[in-house]
C-alpha cells in the first residue's frame, strides 16, 4: 500500500509517442537483502526509499535512473543520505532519406551520479532545510556538438560539480497550497579548471577547453499562496523564478552547456532536452525563447541557451474537489518571462507575455495532470510573428 507504480505516456510533437514506466517502494531495506522472509517483493523494514524509472521513445530518446535514500540517515530523520544514477540519451535518426531510413546520424549522452545529503535545521525557524550535493557527469557526442554551439561535432565533456541548496518551506498542501510559502536558492559550483592549467585560454580548442566544464550556476524560485474573499478556494499564487550562469573570469568564457531552455510547459518529458535547464513559458512554443535556436545545426551555431532568465506568475486558483482521491482546481493566469545569451543583452524590463487559463486534476495512480490554453502577445525571436494561442499539457507539479 506505500508503494507507487507510474505509467504515463504522451503523444506529440516529431517524435510521437513517448512512454513510461517507475517503480517507486517507500519501506526498501538494504540490510534485509539477504533475509528472504523480509521480501515482499522487494527486501523490506526500514523505510528507505528506492526508485527506478525507464522512460523511451523508440531509438531516438531513452533515459534510465536509479534513485536510493536513507532518511534516518545517523539515526535522525530529518537527515536524509541519497545516491542516484542517471543515463539519458538522444540520437537523431534519419527519417527523411528512404535510403537510410532509420540509421542513426549521430547521439548525445549522459551518464551521471550524485551522492547528497539534505538535512531540516531549526536555524533562523522550523522550515529551513539544507541540502548538499557531489555529482559527476559525463557528455558524450557523436555528430552532436554543435547542435550546442561546439566547433567539434564529436567528443566528450567531464563534469564535476558541488551543488548546495537552502529551502524554506511551510505550504499547508502540496498539492494545492492555499496558505504559506516555498522560497528557495540553489547554486552549483565546479572546480576553477583555468586556474590550475595556465595553458587554457580562450585561443585554445573547444576540445580543451571544454574537457571539463567550469562553470557556477545560481537559480532562485519563489511561490506565494494567499487565500481570497475569505475562502481557501480560491487562492492566488505569485511566483518568480531567476537563474544566472557564470563563469570564473574570461580566459574561456562562458560554456555552451547547462544553459537554460525557455518556452512551453516545462517539460523535459516534450522536448527531450539533455545538458540544460528547462523553464517553462506559457503561450510560447517549447524552447522557442532561447538564444542560439535560429542557428543550432547550422556550420556556425551560436551556443544554444541563455546564461541568464527571469520569469514571473501570477495565478488565481479555485477549487472544485478536494476530495484526496481527485483533487481538482482550476486557474487563471498571467506571466512573463525572457531568456538572454550574454549579460549585455540582459533587460529586466523585456520579457514576454502571456495569459491564459488551465484546470489540474490530481488522483494518487497517475500524479497531478494539467492542461493550459495560453495566448502569447509577444513575437517569437527570430521571427516577425507573434506567438498567439498555445495548448500545453503537463505531467507532475512545475517549479519553474
Amino acid at each position: 500500500p506505500n508503494d507507487q507504480i507510474e505509467l504515463s505516456g504522451g503523444w506529440g510533437g516529431f517524435f510521437g509517442f513517448v512512454g513510461t514506466v517507475g517503480l517507486t517502494f517507500n519501506n526498501f531495506s538494504i540490510k534485509n537483502i539477504g533475509n528472504f522472509d523480509k521480501w515482499d517483493p522487494l527486501p523490506v523494514g526500514d523505510g528507505q526509499k528506492l526508485s527506478l524509472r525507464v522512460q523511451a521513445n523508440g531509438r531516438s530518446f531513452q533515459n534510465y535512473s536509479l534513485s536510493l535514500t536513507e532518511p534516518w540517515f545517523g539515526g535522525k530523520k530529518p537527515n536524509a543520505l541519497s545516491f542516484s544514477f542517471n543515463h539519458s540519451v538522444q540520437r537523431q535518426v534519419d527519417f527523411f532519406n528512404r535510403a537510410n531510413f532509420g540509421n542513426e546520424l549521430g547521439f548525445f549522452k549522459i551518464t551521471g551520479a550524485t551522492l547528497g545529503l539534505a538535512k531540516r535545521v531549526t536555524w533562523p525557524d522550523d522550515y529551513f532545510s539544507v541540502s548538499n550535493s557531489l555529482q559527476f557527469q559525463i557528455y558524450e557526442f557523436d555528430q552532436f556538438g554543435t547542435s550546442f554551439g561546439l566547433s567539434y561535432p564529436t567528443g566528450r565533456s567531464n563534469s564535476l560539480s558541488i551543488n548546495n541548496t537552502i529551502a524554506r518551506n511551510n505550504v499547508d498542501n502540496p498539492i494545492y497550497p492555499r496558505f504559506g510559502s516555498n522560497i528557495m536558492l540553489s547554486t552549483s559550483f565546479t572546480p576553477p579548471y583555468t586556474s590550475l592549467n595556465q595553458n587554457l585560454n580562450s585561443e585554445s580548442s573547444d576540445e580543451e577547453k571544454y574537457k571539463w566544464l567550469e562553470y557556477h550556476k545560481w537559480m532562485f524560485d519563489a511561490s506565494v499562496y494567499t487565500p481570497l474573499f475569505g475562502s481557501t478556494k480560491f487562492v492566488a499564487s505569485a511566483r518568480a523564478h531567476m537563474g544566472f550562469l557564470g563563469s570564473y573570469g574570461n580566459r574561456i568564457g562562458l560554456i555552451p552547456l547547462e544553459r537554460f531552455v525557455m518556452g512551453g510547459d516545462g517539460m523535459t518529458f516534450n522536448n527531450f532536452a539533455l545538458g540544460q535547464e528547462i523553464i517553462g513559458l506559457r503561450g510560447y512554443e517549447n524552447q522557442s525563447i532561447t538564444p542560439g535556436r535560429e542557428t543550432r545545426g547550422t556550420a556556425n551555431p551560436d551556443p544554444f541557451g541563455g546564461v541568464v532568465y527571469n520569469k514571473y506568475v501570477m495565478e488565481l486558483r479555485f477549487l472544485v474537489s478536494p476530495n484526496p482521491s481527485a483533487t481538482i482546481f482550476l486557474l487563471t493566469f498571467a506571466e512573463a518571462g525572457n531568456n538572454w545569451g550574454s549579460y549585455k543583452d540582459f533587460n529586466p524590463y523585456d520579457l514576454k507575455k502571456s495569459a491564459g487559463v488551465g484546470a489540474r486534476i490530481f488522483m494518487p495512480a497517475f500524479g497531478l495532470l494539467g492542461v493550459d490554453w495560453g495566448y502569447g502577445f509577444d513575437q517569437i525571436p527570430g521571427e516577425t510573428r507573434r506567438s498567439g494561442p498555445q495548448f500545453h499539457f503537463t505531467i507532475g507539479q512545475q517549479f519553474r
